[in-house]
């Protein structure tokens, strides 16, 4: 099965090869299906929302394009490559140097400091404390939050925890960045704030963002929608 022929074309109207790729993905937890059959392909530089009800499938799609859940059939590639039958050391060095992550509730480490936790990925890749805490005030400030540098997360409020989050997620300069219901647990005005700083913060940098939400409203801030119902991408809608 093949979904190459897809491919989309930039604004230059050069077609572009897509930076990721899934391929008839199927995945069960235990008598459950999670996944059955899903394509997609995400072309770089690109914002995706990846929309669906809940229990259709759509965070273990983005799971397996991460590489943090291998699928039991189908196959995942990333920049040409295979990526779901890499081993599970190289599949967290690649998350940990070209992906971020932001979820729902953040998943901030709660015995950290808010710098702490945005210089963790940069610590855990070799960089010195000094200048690993010099990106991170940097990285605070942009998402505005610098004010919370050395508060933990149970200090701060949701909307400033997922700033943080977003911080922690792009300080590395991934390649793609990866939001399973970023604004889920945030009222309208923190969703709108952190969106705003995510995609616009992501653009800047080059980096793709592939969003997995419900709400239309945040869906809202992607070039184009993909729709995920009982394991399938059923309707790829293009940029309005």
């Amino acid at each position: 099965m093949s979904i190459m022929s897809d491919t989309q074309a930039t604004p230059t109207g050069l077609l572009a090869e897509p930076l990721l790729v899934a391929m008839d993905l199927r995945r069960r937890f235990g008598p459950t299906v999670a996944l059955d059959g899903a394509s997609i392909q995400v072309t770089a530089g690109e914002v995706v929302a990846v929309m669906g009800p809940s229990g259709s499938g759509k965070s273990t799609l983005l799971h397996c394009l991460a590489g943090i859940l291998r699928p039991d059939g189908g196959e995942v590639h990333y920049r040409g490559s295979r990526l779901d039958t890499l081993s599970e050391d190289v599949r967290s060095r690649l998350r940990r140097d070209d992906f971020g992550f932001v979820f729902q509730f953040g998943q901030l480490v709660p015995e950290l400091s808010a710098l702490e936790n945005v210089t963790l990925p940069l610590r855990l890749g070799g960089v010195t404390r000094r200048e690993a805490e010099r990106r991170g005030r940097e990285w605070l400030g942009r998402l505005e939050v610098a004010d919370v540098a050395g508060k933990r997360p149970g200090e701060i409020s949701g909307g400033q925890g997922q700033r943080v989050a977003v911080a922690r997620a792009l300080i590395t300069g991934p390649r793609v960045v990866f939001a399973d219901e970023p604004t889920g647990s945030l009222d309208s005005l923190n969703g709108e704030l952190v969106m705003t700083l995510l995609v616009d913060t992501a653009r800047q940098q080059g980096a793709t963002v592939v969003l997995v939400t419900h709400e239309p409203r945040v869906a809202a801030y992607a070039e184009r929608e993909v729709v995920v119902r009982d394991g399938r991408c059923v309707a790829p809608v293009q940029a309005r």
